[in-house]
């Protein structure tokens, strides 16, 4: 289990996303797990540097998948909900997905994503994506260094 899940929680085992009622409730439930979920990574990137950091144990198997089915991602770019979210792009991420519904955890719940690495959490600036989107964008800026400038500002705030 992934360290943001061993702090947010799993979703519970039987729980049916497609068959659950749309209760106002569980649509709570559901907004305070996911921004948990954003809090806890970015506390985490304010402890570690995003480039030495490891969000999964596949970190370096998704990131090459990424890669192969993604070849024209760049991590530092500003990312197009439009685009993402278009029937073909759906398509291509449901397909990558889909390669991990075995093999992680929560691999398909709701989870918060900044639209760029240059930004933090605000509300024109995040989307709601399935967590396996989250992994592989995340893990693509980690890797490239995108996220270190958060682990800076907050270090570089306790030296003042």
């Amino acid at each position: 289990m992934d360290e943001i899940t061993k702090m947010s929680g799993p979703v519970p085992k039987n729980f049916d996303a497609e068959n659950a009622d749309n209760l106002e409730d569980i649509e709570k439930q559901f907004a305070v797990k996911a921004v948990r979920h954003l809090e806890t990574y970015w506390s985490i990137l304010e402890k570690v540097k995003g480039s030495s950091l490891r969000l999964t144990k596949m970190d370096d198997e998704i990131h090459e998948h990424l890669k192969t089915e993604f070849p024209d991602f760049d991590p530092a770019a500003t990312i197009n909900e439009d685009e993402m979210k278009s029937k073909t792009g759906k398509e291509r991420w449901r397909k990558f997905m889909m390669a991990y519904e075995k093999k992680i955890d929560d691999y398909n719940f709701g989870t918060m994503l900044r639209t760029s690495p240059k930004v933090e959490y605000e509300q024109d600036t995040t989307i709601f994506v399935p967590r396996m989107q989250f992994y592989a964008i995340e893990i693509a800026r980690n890797k490239a260094g995108l996220n270190d400038w958060i682990y800076e500002k907050a270090h570089g705030a306790n030296k003042s």
